[in-house]
């Protein structure tokens, strides 16, 4: 059966999160290379705006799925996948994968005191993690940033750059750069360093927190309103298929 599934031509990761997470840290060991994106609504309806996101998106070792209408959409197109993996709890189990194997870890991105905070936040859950490293977002030197996570020996690099600013400057520099595992966090550092709150585990579990999002900072409607015109595309996909 194929790991793979397409939601409006943009492909999607159908291992569950166990054996995702297997697979990245096998890939780790034989030192190979792999970039993880999120895939969101908003990022499928971009994508179809974008042949140069998609190809980006699609070229990625994994693309998770990132929100309830992804699994949504794949229930509709008769698929596979029940689950969804947030951005933020990808970073959250890469973050158990590394202490529990000692895998390096190297984080790039946002302001000074927030990536720090995180890091903080995060060697205290887990007093054992190897951190290799980090830098902020506002270092403007490439090649030192790029040099930077080589000479720590990171595995595993979190870039929380923004989308997909974070996407174009892990597929520029991959080939520069020694590490395995490659993740966009978006604001992730934020959440980490208690900066931001992640919604309720309540909201997490039922694939509520956009809306947890949306109701705390209401300015989010915007993004939010991709998700039904995300679905409509997606079920008038599914019809046309069908015939």
């Amino acid at each position: 059966m194929s790991s793979i599934e397409t939601i409006l031509d943009v492909e999607v990761t159908t291992l569950p999160p166990d054996k995702l997470l297997a697979d990245i840290n096998a890939k780790i060991k034989q030192k190979q290379k792999g970039r993880i994106v999120a895939i969101n609504p908003e990022k499928i309806m971009m994508a179809q705006q974008d042949e140069s996101l998609k190809q980006l998106l699609n070229s990625s070792a994994y693309k998770i799925p990132d929100g309830i209408g992804v699994s949504i959409a794949s229930k509709l197109g008769g698929g596979q996948i029940r689950w969804r993996v947030t951005g933020v709890g990808m970073m959250e189990s890469l973050l158990e994968l590394a202490d529990r194997e000692q895998h390096k870890v190297f984080f790039y991105g946002a302001k000074e005191e927030v990536v720090k905070g995180a890091m903080e936040n995060i060697q205290k859950q887990y007093p054992l993690l190897p951190i290799a490293g980090y830098c902020n977002g506002y270092e403007q030197d490439e090649q030192k940033i790029i040099d930077q996570i080589n000479e720590s020996g990171a595995d595993i690099v979190f870039v929380a750059l923004g989308s997909p600013r974070q996407e174009l400057f892990i597929e520029r520099n991959m080939d520069k750069l020694n590490a395995s595992i490659y993740q966009g966090v978006g604001g992730s550092f934020d959440v980490f360093s208690g900066t931001v709150k992640r919604a309720p585990e309540a909201f997490q579990k039922i694939g509520m927190e956009w809306f947890y999002r949306l109701i705390t900072n209401p300015s989010r409607i915007k993004r939010q309103m991709a998700l039904p015109k995300f679905l409509l595309a997606a079920f008038s996909q599914r019809k046309k298929d069908s015939k």
